[in-house]
């Protein structure tokens, strides 16, 4: 039943990009003059979860790839490190530039100087910006001529309202491209999960009535839709039937759910991780409490000022954790998917 495995992941990159046609010829247009050897601006890609914001930066910069010389990709996600060396390392690993520096002990000079001197255009996609520990190092790697910005987060206002933002870096990403995703309608998550299901299945497999229904339970969320149709997947073809049903996305609903939370969190860095741990062990926890075995535990503590940004990201952005009271009084526990 399964023809291509991979296009049922949500990490998966299709070959066409469904629904955004519009977003994907402004950003093809920022990156046009990279084919011609000129700087290009920079671009922000604001829009809520599963709308699509990494997987449009990564396809526009695979296509401008497939077009011209001399374009590398270089990807980080913040969650996963948001210190400077955790970013440039990343970038270096993916760009395939200064693989052979290491994290520790690398300082970020050293990690743009190999940047700066290569003959090839970065394109630096930078995923979950709003955690970035040191926002100046959007300016030291900003302002090399070979080296272009796409910058992704959720939501614009809190991006720019952020009172910890460098008034520089404010400054000069306010005058870049700026793209703005929705969720998916119903129609288009069903086009979405038509051509993933194309890809990677053979036909048949799956009526329309239960894709229809994939659709409604994921709300608009491609990821969520993805990874229902995945997880449906999986569980026919460890059965000797051949067909995809309605009680196989109701049997996969909650579990679908539980990977989507247990991929944010496997994606978290050290100290985000240890955050997370803290209090999903302790079940409910006092902030002072919780910051007080965070200094114990960590080998190189992390400022209060950032943890709270952690904090605040965890539970706010992507609901990892919950928090309830204010000040000193505010308690943190680690919900149920």
């Amino acid at each position: 039943m399964i023809t291509d495995a991979r296009a049922l992941e949500t990490t998966y990159l299709p070959q066409d990009l469904e629904h955004r046609d519009g977003q994907i010829s402004q950003l093809a247009a920022v990156l046009d003059p990279i084919t011609n050897g000129h700087s290009s601006d920079h671009a922000l890609i604001f829009g809520p979860s599963g709308s699509g914001k990494t997987t449009l930066a990564k396809y526009v910069v695979r296509k401008l790839r497939q077009e011209s010389f001399g374009v590398r990709r270089a990807y980080w996600n913040c969650m996963s490190g948001s210190a400077k060396t955790d970013v440039l390392h990343g970038f270096a690993q993916d760009s395939g530039i200064g693989t052979h520096l290491s994290r520790d002990g690398t300082g970020a000079g050293r990690f743009i100087d190999e940047f700066r001197h290569t003959d090839d255009h970065i394109v630096a996609i930078l995923d979950e910006v709003d955690v970035l520990e040191d926002e100046t190092l959007l300016l030291g790697l900003g302002d090399l001529p070979n080296v272009t910005i796409i910058a992704i987060t959720i939501d614009e206002d809190d991006f720019f309202a952020n009172h910890q933002l460098n008034g520089r870096v404010k400054s000069r990403f306010s005058s870049a491209e700026t793209l703005y995703l929705r969720k998916y309608t119903h129609i288009e998550l069903v086009d979405i999960l038509l051509a993933r299901i194309n890809a990677g299945l053979r036909p048949g497999v799956i009526a329309m009535d239960v894709i229809e229904y994939i659709a409604d339970l994921a709300a608009g969320d491609a990821r969520e839709a993805i990874k229902l149709l995945e997880k449906a997947t999986r569980r026919v073809a460890r059965t000797e039937r051949s067909q995809i049903e309605l009680e196989d996305i109701d049997a996969v609903h909650d579990e679908a759910r539980r990977d989507l939370h247990q991929d944010h969190i496997d994606a978290l860095g050290t100290h985000k991780r240890l955050l997370y741990d803290i209090v999903d062990s302790a079940g409910e926890i006092g902030v002072t409490e919780l910051h007080a075995t965070y200094e114990e535990r960590a080998s190189k503590p992390k400022t209060a000022r950032t943890r709270r940004r952690y904090l605040s990201t965890l539970v706010e952005k992507y609901g990892i954790l919950e928090a309830v009271g204010n000040g000193r009084g505010k308690t943190y526990y680690a919900p149920e998917p």
